[in-house]
């Protein structure tokens, strides 16, 4: 690595990469295909309703009709977690909420197969339906999967780390709350679309907006009983994703079911009302929290219960549920932890990850009930959490590995920059500010199917022109990890980052790399790049040193030239270096890997929480209160973020204003929500997100605690920030006007009860009075590992 750093830390340009930028198309729904096909998809009216027969032979005559298929069509089973192998390309038995898929057409234009989806025949036994947590609980007439566990629970566990009961006990306060947060989906700009492509010797070619090549192409594998050698996934351009493009999704199937077919090309391309049903967002989930601190506020213990409500299908649910409960530990010392969690199936489109993935919810509880503790004890809220802040190279009391930990520094440096201790009570009735702070992952510690391959894989080559082919699986949606691989690379040749060529996100010509979820693809691929190039770096000066006789110590790359760090000048161009290397009869070419080191505690489930390295963030939103019509508006947000080192600082700064502005809209109008089974507004007219004049000035905060095991010191930055939005939002809503609001999204209509109560006498508030009625598994106990807090 040169000294000091050429390209990291500088305020480059954003880098596409080479293989996506050729030619005319950019994203799937661009490429010009000849003689492609027009594929839909029909979708269930029913939210539950068992599938007697499906008629297509009006949909097959039709002229320009190519092909029908139907759930007969596709009978393996699959799904993104080895444990949870529940759908299918097309119903084949069931349909399980509105919008369903259970058959799809290939037509030679978009109006002919619209034509033949009318012409199809189905006949269902209509089922009851499960619509909510409570109603989803018990004896079930007719669950919506077959399940060994009564009712329609997916998964539930309860899970206790040190003696909890003794620590709530030895606590001064003990402090007990309900909350809820309301899903909320991606929004993504860029539709779901789908071009697959066979040829005559069965191989076929996939090109998805998605995030994840790697398991596309094994669940396709498995759903169309190929081998996956056999198919190719390519992940073009992609216009936003946040966690819903990171499965394979039933017109993927279809599209390529279809294509094998008829042999031609099949385009699927869905509209925003079928995103909206496609869905995998944000779970609704129920908490229920109790934290224990001493006079002091230091937290002696904490029991967290969630319930989660799945929707149809278990996508990432099981690792949702784990995920809520499993990083509470990790932004503050908690000696005594007991979580309890469950997911439900009911009746609506099913939930997955978004940008948080299972964290933001717990996080918006803790956050606003340490605001609570802060006033009863009479605290200042930052010095509540400062003063039970993890140790850097620390273990938690749930066997999760803390490295750097910059979370001091966030938290100081909002309260400064925005005048927190002086605003804090003290600005005009209708005027508050509120602060939170949160922690997140920088990728899993273990990937979804569980082997000992590396998690990333990155191929460098140079050839004879100087020019530098980089070629990596990671996914660019929008978030820079091709500029990321780019900077690295450049970084450690000590080239321009111009001088590198990215192939990226396809399965035949780049590196496995697993994808772009859990805000792994700095860590985990900048890691392999690293790797890579200093191996290239390392083949390319021993040629020269070789070649020339001169010390392989004392030379370094540098401005695209071999040069002597005795500062006897320069001794060859990087191009003639790779000529000379290639001339001893070596190609110049290296590759790098990343795998995190063990990490998982002793106890079923610890394979959820565990990442190499943990990003923090602390926020602090000021707000407007208006306590005639209950309008809440953000006037200006500071965030700052720990990321390691910022590889980059404008696109660190970027990702923190995506996170506040994702972070707003789910604090103050998003939700997914049903009349009955049915969405009430599956479009961006009536599905509400923030536009620009509601958004607040920001300020991004670049807090570098440079971590040992990334690379060069980076963590994540991508989805950490947007979780502590919702609850220092939440908290200055009641610094404002004095009342809380104990769910998400809060809308002017919870305000004003809250307040209207709060004037007839009644608690300041507006949230849940209970927990849903779920009966947790038995506890399991697991001993604390030694150094954790309380042992």
């Amino acid at each position: 690595m040169s000294t000091p750093l050429a390209v990291i830390g500088q305020r480059l340009p954003k880098i596409d990469a080479w293989s996506k930028v050729t030619g005319t198309a950019r994203y799937a729904d661009d490429l010009p295909l000849a003689g492609a096909l027009c594929g839909r998809l029909l979708r269930s009216p029913h939210a539950h309703a068992r599938i007697l027969g499906i008629d297509t032979t009006a949909a097959a005559s039709l002229p320009g009709v190519a092909a029908v298929i139907t759930g007969r069509d596709l009978p393996i089973p699959y799904g993104i977690l080895p444990i949870s192998q529940d759908e299918h390309g097309l119903a084949p038995d069931k349909a399980r909420f509105v919008g369903d898929p259970v058959a799809a057409v290939a037509a030679s234009d978009d109006a002919t197969a619209e034509r033949a989806l009318a012409l199809i025949r189905v006949d269902y036994e209509p089922l009851p339906a499960y619509l909510t947590v409570e109603g989803t609980l018990g004896d079930v007439a007719e669950p919506i999967h077959a399940l060994r566990r009564p009712g329609n629970i997916h998964k539930a566990v309860a899970l206790a780390f040190g003696d909890v009961s003794a620590g709530l006990a030895a606590a001064d306060l003990v402090q007990s709350d309900h909350f809820f947060y309301a899903g909320n989906t991606h929004a993504a700009l860029e539709l779901h679309a789908v071009v697959a492509v066979s040829d005559p010797a069965g191989h076929l070619t996939l090109w998805s907006s998605t995030q994840t090549p790697h398991y596309v192409q094994r669940a396709l594998a498995r759903a169309l009983d190929l081998p996956a050698s056999r198919i190719r996934v390519v992940a073009p351009a992609l216009g936003g994703g946040f966690g819903g493009k990171t499965e394979t999704l039933p017109h993927e199937v279809a599209a390529a079911k279809l294509a094998l077919i008829t042999g031609r090309p099949v385009k699927i391309r869905l509209t925003r009302e079928e995103v909206f049903y496609s869905h995998r967002g944000r779970h609704p989930m129920h908490i229920a929290l109790t934290t224990g601190v001493k006079r002091d506020g230091t937290i002696t213990a904490m029991h967290l219960s969630t319930v989660l409500d799945g929707g149809a299908y278990a996508s990432y649910g099981v690792a949702s549920m784990y995920y809520s409960g499993a990083l509470q530990t990790v932004t503050y010392r908690v000696p005594a932890y007991r979580f309890d969690g469950a997911r439900v199936y009911t009746n609506k489109p099913p939930c997955g990850p978004k940008r948080g993935h299972g964290t933001p919810q717990p996080r918006f509880a803790l956050e606003v009930q340490l605001d609570k503790i802060a006033e009863t004890l009479a605290m200042d809220p930052a010095e509540l959490r400062l003063r039970n802040l993890v140790n850097e190279h620390s273990v938690t009391v749930n066997h999760l590995r803390i490295t750097s930990c910059g979370l001091r520094g966030c938290i100081e440096r909002v309260v400064e920059a925005s005048g927190f201790s002086n605003k804090h009570r003290r600005l005009p009735a209708g005027r508050g500010v509120g602060l939170a702070c949160s922690s997140y992952l920088c990728g899993a510690g273990l990937p979804i199917y569980w082997n000992g391959l590396p998690h990333s894989t990155v191929h460098v080559h140079a050839d004879r022109t100087g020019t530098v082919i980089v070629q990596c699986g990671a996914t660019d949606i929008g978030q820079g990890s091709d500029s990321m691989l780019a900077y690295v690379t450049a970084e450690v040749l000590g080239l321009d980052p111009a001088d590198v060529r990215l192939v990226t996100a396809d399965t035949a010509l780049a590196a496995v790399d697993l994808g772009s979820y859990s805000s792994r693809v700095t860590f985990m691929a900048g890691n392999a790049a690293m790797q890579a190039a200093e191996r290239l770096r390392d083949l390319v000066l021993g040629a020269v040193a070789a070649t020339t006789g001169l010390d392989h110590a004392h030379l370094a790359l540098r401005g695209g030239r071999v040069v002597r760090t005795d500062h006897a000048g320069d001794v060859m161009p990087w191009a003639e270096a790779v000529a000379v290397t290639e001339a001893r009869g070596t190609p110049a070419s290296a590759s790098g890997t990343y795998a995190p080191p063990p990490l998982a505690g002793p106890y079923k489930g610890a394979g959820v929480g565990p990442s190499p390295a943990y990003s923090y963030s602390a926020c602090v939103v000021e707000v407007d209160v208006d306590d005639e019509t209950g309008q809440v508006r953000p006037a200006e947000v500071w965030l700052a973020h720990d990321g390691g080192r910022a590889l980059n600082p404008t696109l660190f700064e970027g990702q923190i204003e995506g996170g506040v502005y994702m972070g707003l809209g789910e604090a103050l109008m998003e939700e997914q929500r049903f009349r009955g089974a049915l969405h009430t507004g599956p479009s961006l007219l009536d599905y509400k997100t923030p536009m620009s004049v509601d958004m607040p000035v920001i300020h991004p905060i670049i807090v570098e605690r440079i971590d040992p095991e990334g690379p060069f010191g980076a963590k994540e930055v991508g989805q950490g920030p947007l979780l502590p939005v919702p609850p220092a939002l939440a908290n200055a809503v009641y610094d404002a006007v004095g009342v809380r609001i104990d769910e998400v999204p809060i809308t002017p209509d919870k305000v004003l009860r809250a307040l209207r109560q709060r004037a007839r006498g009644g608690a300041p508030r507006f949230g849940p009075k209970g927990h849903p009625p779920i009966t947790y598994p038995v506890v399991v106990s697991v001993d604390p590992p030694a150094g954790a807090p309380g042992t």
